[in-house]
């Protein structure tokens, strides 16, 4: 394993303890009230969120006020190291196991987003996010990318901001991070790479 790869990896399990404490203290109910704050000033674009998973951040409530004014989806992996699909999602539509655990719809309908809320491990203030390791979010956002302007905004429990971020050239960066507590802007100026 390389030096980096030994840096995220353990970044990752520091992350996910913070990650998982964080969970434990927060409100159910209000969590994503910031996003959906965010989401407001994006009324009708194509948005895919995420269907959270053990101690994820969930912003299912803000999906389902977006789901009433215009698309929204939910990632799809439809093989390892490629890029996700997005399958059109609302609330209490029937939903399976797929992938890695993750509900997607029974009958996916797929489209494009131009607005993706991003899950994540750890993230840092110059837009640096640490995923999981498949590299699925990256691919994802740099096929976007070439495609037309799209908005990837972090998600995640404040705890989980970290100062000495391990990134890879490959790393797509975040544009916004929502937390908890607050939008955090991104500082372009202390951006890696």
């Amino acid at each position: 394993m390389s030096p980096l790869a030994l840096r995220k990896s353990a970044a990752r399990a520091a992350a996910l303890d913070r990650r998982r404490l964080a969970h434990a203290a927060a409100s159910r109910d209000t969590a994503a009230g910031v996003l959906s704050e965010v989401l407001a000033g994006y009324r009708g674009v194509p948005v895919s969120g995420y269907m959270p998973m053990r101690c994820e951040i969930d912003p299912l409530p803000a999906m389902a006020e977006a789901a009433a004014h215009g698309p929204v989806g939910v990632p799809v992996i439809m093989a390892k190291a490629s890029p996700l699909q997005f399958a059109r999602w609302e609330p209490d539509m029937p939903m399976v196991t797929g992938t890695f655990g993750a509900q997607v719809p029974a009958a996916p309908e797929f489209f494009e987003p131009e607005l993706l809320i991003v899950p994540l491990m750890a993230f840092d203030r110059a837009g640096g996010r640490l995923g999981y390791g498949g590299g699925f979010y990256d691919r994802t956002l740099e096929l976007l990318r070439a495609r037309r302007p799209t908005l990837a905004i972090g998600f995640a429990f404040a705890a989980q901001e970290m100062d000495d971020l391990p990134q890879e050239a490959t790393d797509q960066l975040l544009d916004m991070i929502v937390t908890e507590s607050g939008v955090i802007e991104i500082d372009r100026t202390s951006a890696k790479g």
